[in-house]
């Protein structure tokens, strides 16, 4: 709704400004997260990273457990951007390629600030709140929903369970190469597991 100021002109600046405010401090949790884990981040930390005071908080969000939950919800939107960007305008057996080349490359396993939130909150999950855990819950369905369509439109039967297969192993793959501290070894991990999902899902040969 418009608002009307002193000198009589229409404004919806309290409204659009709030929000974009709310963005900023999720982007900002979201990377705390990521560095430090949901347990560990800090609100006043978040809100400085975000250019404002501490005071401000609660004028977005109930509680910290509130500023997590909608953190991951944020972590996973940025994912599924980063599914679509790989994937648009694209074949589908191209677009699969595209992603698992994205998910299991150095770029990615180096990444702290960035990237899939399911290998940074997966071992945390069980600790988490309740309404944390249902975002984490739809995250994840939903990014698989989103790599089954792409194996249906390739043709493969079966797609959503081939899709959560597909979701373990790159989710798996990952974790290790990063756990491995010999940069060798992390990189031979990342290579076999993507060897062998193009060629279980038949696009050894796609562009």
């Amino acid at each position: 709704m418009y608002h009307i100021n002193g000198n009589r002109k229409p404004m919806r600046y309290d409204s659009e400004h709030k929000e974009k405010t709310r963005q900023r401090v999720l982007k900002e949790a979201a990377k705390a997260i990521r560095a430090e884990g949901p347990h560990r981040i800090g609100v006043a930390a978040v809100m400085a990273k975000a250019g404002l005071t501490h005071g401000g908080f609660y004028a977005h969000f109930a509680s910290k457990d509130d500023l997590v939950a909608a953190a991951i919800g944020r972590m996973f939107e940025e994912g599924r951007v980063r599914l679509e960007h790989e994937t648009q305008g694209r074949t589908p057996a191209v677009g699969l390629c595209g992603y698992i080349d994205f998910y299991l490359s150095r770029a990615h396993r180096d990444t702290r600030a960035a990237g899939c939130p399911i290998p940074f909150l997966a071992a945390d999950a069980p600790r988490l709140t309740k309404a944390a855990r249902e975002r984490f819950a739809r995250g994840t369905a939903a990014l698989g929903s989103a790599i089954a369509a792409r194996l249906t439109e390739a043709g493969h039967e079966g797609a959503e369970a081939e899709a959560s297969s597909v979701l373990a192993e790159l989710v798996g793959a990952l974790s290790l190469a990063r756990a491995e501290p010999d940069p060798d070894r992390s990189a031979a991990i990342l290579e076999r597991s993507k060897t062998s999902l193009k060629h279980r899902l038949g696009l050894d040969t796609a562009p």
